[in-house]
């Protein structure tokens, strides 16, 4: 995997995500870092790590079962994180082996711009297309809990 989040080639499967938030870019990043916060807006689903670069990350179903592992790449709060970041309980998504997803938190005006851009150095990315389909959920349920203090989907991710 590139160091570099924004390198680009043609054989990468690259799923990029926008969204403005009326929120303020510490209480995004505190959001997307507190295990209180993600079991909210992630379905029961929480983050392990210490947010330092080089340090173990891990994304844990609401019964204690990881889901996704990988390593802290980057982290400059609160505006980027950079993870490596590789799912573990389906096998067809882990042999595609790890993919780099960035964190970016710009200041617009009033709110707070949040881009995710989730890459895989691979075309067809079976793990690419079940992200494009994740993290619009995940990222509606997080701005609207930010705005509202309520989620938009409280359900809970059973990994099945």
């Amino acid at each position: 995997m590139n160091s570099e989040a924004n390198a680009t080639t043609a054989s990468d499967s690259v799923f990029v995500y926008v969204t403005y938030i009326r929120s303020t870019p510490d209480a995004l990043w505190t959001a997307l870092t507190s295990r209180a916060f993600t079991e909210r807006y992630w379905y029961g689903m929480h983050m392990e790590s210490d947010w330092q670069a080089g340090s173990p990350w891990s994304l844990h179903f609401a019964d204690g079962r990881v889901a996704d592992e990988g390593e802290i790449v980057a982290a400059d709060k609160p505006h980027r994180l950079v993870i490596r970041w590789r799912n573990v309980f389906r096998p067809e998504l882990n042999e595609e082996g790890d993919s780099l997803c960035t964190l970016e938190i710009e200041s617009a005006e009033q709110v707070v711009r949040l881009t995710v851009t989730h890459r895989v150095e691979r075309p067809g990315s079976k793990f690419i297309e079940a992200v494009s389909g994740g993290w619009p959920r995940i990222l509606s349920n997080l701005k609207t809990l930010l705005e509202t203090g309520e989620v938009l989907m409280p359900l809970v991710a059973t990994g099945a």
